[in-house]
């Protein structure tokens, strides 16, 4: 017989409308499973049963997903609920008020058990924050679960959270799907609001779903997409709820494909086969299906690189630059490498590399403009051991070995393109490996509803790590 975890969100969600359980029953079966694991996981930075147990009792909402537990990255600022950004310096941290994403959580009716775990500042692509447990794939916990959203990607795919929202500045959605065998999605640039704060001035960052089926994946889209009253900019309106988008068939789609990676080269140990496997099966797959899978050239160049990287040292030294200089010395050597290159940026010169980055992402989607989507792998390599990335001797090191491991996904942040991670093959080693889909920006439905053919035609839904 089936537990409560073994039903996808969508299935508890309609248990919840028809009486069949209750909010609060499912919050009591997750928060046991988080004192199970989340620890051995290093799912979770904070845990708020009561809070979690109150929301389910008030739950008012209506909607496919009322109801239903999910969990707020640390990175995102919740109202009453310490959140750390992954960072020592604020390890005491209690917001006054919620981001926006975590308000349209809480609209749509589900219900938070606390925070997953994320690096500092949400930089690096592991999730190893100062102090505390690793976040580790439930497939193989000496093995990373990815990064920035590595707790939640834990979490959701040891069944502690049916689904949970992460954010990805330059894969940090789809990395730990990738690493945990779920579907990682991120959003057209302005599809989310990242109201109050706005955070990210260069346009890289957006929350996401993660989840363990696309259609769990867009019914959490739907809840947190939309602009606030203020943004600067937005995605357009979608025709249909992205839900509907997975129950449309996407008809014949051109789809290119590359291999070649983009920002880095992978070093001596190249792709791993399991890498090459899973993209070429996919390859096969779209095939049958009716599609047309042409190969193309990698549509961004080396050369947008170090534009790419002044930008992101930039943010990095936004978090730290107000900081006190007696909180420097809390800070991990990579961030403190990171903030030292944004910091000795000039204004100018930030402007100049966000200006040529601009450029380079017009470029990259006239390259493109020609293909419904887009394919490559998600990552380099299978989950990597923990600490095979992280360098504090050397963080120069350390950022290049990150850009080996991920050589592919800050692209679709940079030209602001959905991009959606799928868990469509295991390893000889039985670790999960995920290949990743980009539609033009403002295409998710389009996105979703190709993403969805594919799993209907290789379902991954009953694929469990161990412990499940």
């Amino acid at each position: 017989m089936a537990e409560l975890h073994d039903l996808t969100a969508l299935e508890q969600g309609a248990a919840i409308a028809a009486g069949e359980t209750s909010s609060a029953e499912l919050v009591e079966h997750y928060l046991a499973r988080v004192e199970a694991r989340g620890s051995e996981l290093g799912a979770f930075v904070t845990v708020t049963p009561e809070r979690a147990r109150a929301a389910a009792r008030a739950v008012v909402a209506t909607g496919p997903l009322a109801g239903v537990p999910t969990a707020v990255k640390d990175l995102n600022a919740t109202a009453g609920v310490r959140t750390t950004f992954g960072s020592p310096v604020f390890a005491e941290h209690v917001p006054e008020v919620d981001d926006e994403v975590v308000r349209r959580l809480a609209a749509g009716g589900l219900v938070s058990l606390g925070k997953t775990s994320t690096p500092e500042f949400g930089s690096p692509c592991y999730t190893e924050p100062e102090g505390l447990l690793p976040a580790v794939t439930p497939w193989d916990t000496t093995r990373m679960a990815g990064g920035s959203s590595g707790g939640a990607g834990a979490a959701v795919a040891a069944g502690l959270v049916p689904l949970a929202q992460g954010s990805d500045g330059g894969g940090s959605i789809r990395i730990p799907a990738s690493c945990c065998g779920l579907v990682g999605l991120k959003p057209t640039r302005g599809r989310i609001s990242g109201a109050p704060t706005y955070g990210d001035p260069v346009g890289l960052s957006t929350a996401g779903p993660l989840a363990r089926t696309v259609r769990d994946a867009a019914a959490l889209l739907d809840v947190m997409a939309g602009r606030a009253v203020g943004d600067p900019s937005w995605a357009p309106e979608p025709a249909v709820p992205f839900l509907e988008a997975c129950d449309r068939e996407p008809g014949r789609l051109r789809v290119g494909r590359f291999l070649e990676p983009v920002i880095a080269d992978v070093g001596p140990q190249g792709l791993d086969p399991a890498v090459v496997a899973a993209y070429d099966a996919t390859s096969r797959l779209l095939e049958d299906l009716g599609h047309e899978v042409v190969e193309i050239e990698a549509p961004l160049g080396r050369e947008a690189v170090p534009f790419f990287e002044t930008c992101w040292a930039v943010l990095t030294a936004q978090s730290v630059v107000p900081l006190p200089e007696a909180a420097r010395p809390l800070l991990r050597p990579l961030t403190r490498w990171l903030a030292d290159r944004g910091t000795a940026v000039s204004g100018p010169e930030f402007a100049l590399a966000l200006g040529e980055l601009r450029r380079v992402a017009a470029r990259a989607l006239a390259a493109v403009a020609a293909y419904d989507v887009v394919l490559t792998p998600t990552l380099a390599q299978q989950p990597l051991p923990v600490g095979a990335i992280r360098d504090d001797a050397d963080p120069a090191a350390d950022f290049e070995a990150q850009k080996r491991f991920t050589p592919y996904t800050s692209m679709w942040n940079v030209t602001g393109s959905p991009a959606v991670s799928l868990p469509v093959h295991v390893s000889p080693e039985g670790l999960p490996v995920g290949v990743m889909l980009a539609a033009r920006p403002g295409e998710e439905a389009l996105l979703l509803s190709l993403a969805a053919q594919v799993e209907a035609a290789d379902p991954w839904r009953e694929r469990h790590p161990p412990g499940w």
